[in-house]
């Protein structure tokens, strides 16, 4: 059975070709990054227009490329939840277009769900439960999963996702986006106990998630070192404080920055942001008396992350532990075909009155369960 994916939530647009919700025929993503990272991070309106003029196209590409054509097609899968609602609706529409002129069955998937289902594409065998940490630029959340389309939420974070974290702090140190990427590789080198930023409060149980107060500590570390952020170009650069009235060359903008221990900076960060997902974590491995973790999401990429995250399992009474692999992380379509094919063939269809939910509270909300 071969379900066609179509991922758009956010800034990258996706297309696969899944079969039987493990073999990947072929995928495509177009990536939006370039465009984004000149106004320092993602545009709605300007990704809602990239996946308009890419998404039909990288459907053609996917076929051609795997030599399959859309009448080998058995359903279609898309991701309706959570995301940019103008996104989603990109998606959603071409979606709804095919399975009505293929006369498929339409499939509704949720993004964060297809993000841990990236692991078993990967691994066919890993099995249930197990723990599930989800982290991106929009989301960190950690499930009990039992199954590919079963997960009970055990702890989210408070206010900002990992992933916008590390993309404010990148902000303010003037060193590009996306952050995640820029923060580790300004991080090579770097003392990771430079700066003792702060973890937060973990809570009774351990399982407080919360980055608000990190992103804070690193603003202010930078005031103190006598650095202001200034928008150039909606973009952030670093300058030396001085009367708002005096203007700063561009060209000062590199030499003041060397002044700054950057490397140090961007290393104790990205240890403490670390150190707070696996303290949660093996916190909610306790809770749950689950022996195996699954890293999965964009910063889930992070090589830091993983090694800390894989000593710290195997140290917790050996505790198993896998990360989604690298070309899985980012947002992509195949994870969205592979849950999708699980969801058709157990009975979760959608008609095309199927509608997106931005908001990953909205539907609990619309319940009356909020």
């Amino acid at each position: 059975m071969i379900v066609l994916g179509i991922e758009s939530s956010c800034d990258d647009t996706g297309v696969a070709l899944v079969e039987n919700g493990q073999t990947i025929l072929g995928g495509a993503r177009a990536s939006q990054e370039k465009v984004h990272a000149q106004y320092g991070g993602i545009v709605p309106e300007v990704a809602c227009r990239m996946h308009y003029e890419t998404l039909l196209p990288l459907v053609q590409k996917v076929c051609a490329a795997s030599g399959k054509t859309l009448a080998d097609v058995d359903a279609i899968a898309v991701t309706n939840q959570p995301g940019l609602v103008g996104s989603l609706y990109v998606g959603l529409s071409a979606a709804k277009a095919l399975a009505w002129a293929l006369q498929k069955p339409l499939v509704t998937v949720d993004h964060i769900e297809a993000h841990i289902y990236a692991a078993h594409l990967a691994d066919p065998d890993l099995d249930y439960p197990h723990v599930s940490v989800v982290v991106s630029g929009g989301h960190t959340d950690i499930f009990l999963s039992t199954g590919p389309t079963e997960h009970a939420l055990i702890t989210r974070t408070l206010d900002d996702a990992a992933g916008e974290c590390f993309d404010k702090v990148a902000a303010l140190l003037g060193i590009g986006y996306p952050g995640g990427p820029a923060v580790q590789a300004t991080s090579l080198g770097g003392n990771r106990e430079a700066v003792a930023y702060p973890r937060g409060d973990a809570g009774p149980e351990g399982l407080q998630i919360s980055f608000s107060g990190l992103k804070t500590a690193v603003l202010n570390d930078l005031r103190k070192r006598g650095f202001v952020v200034e928008a150039a170009k909606n973009a952030g650069r670093l300058i030396t404080a001085r009367a708002p009235e005096t203007p700063v060359p561009a060209s000062e903008t590199r030499t003041l920055s060397v002044r700054l221990p950057l490397a140090d900076i961007a290393a104790s960060f990205q240890e403490a942001a670390v150190d707070i997902l696996v303290r949660a974590t093996l916190a909610a491995t306790r809770k749950a008396r689950c022996r195996s973790v699954v890293l999965c999401g964009g910063v889930a990429a992070n090589k830091r992350l993983r090694e800390v995250m894989a000593a710290a399992c195997k140290a917790q009474k050996n505790t198993h532990f896998m990360a989604a692999p690298l070309n899985l992380c980012t947002d992509n379509a195949e994870m969205i075909a592979g849950l999708g094919f699980h969801k058709l063939v157990t009975g979760q269809i959608s008609g095309l009155d199927a509608d997106v939910l931005p908001n990953k509270d909205e539907k609990r909300q619309k319940a009356g369960t909020a």
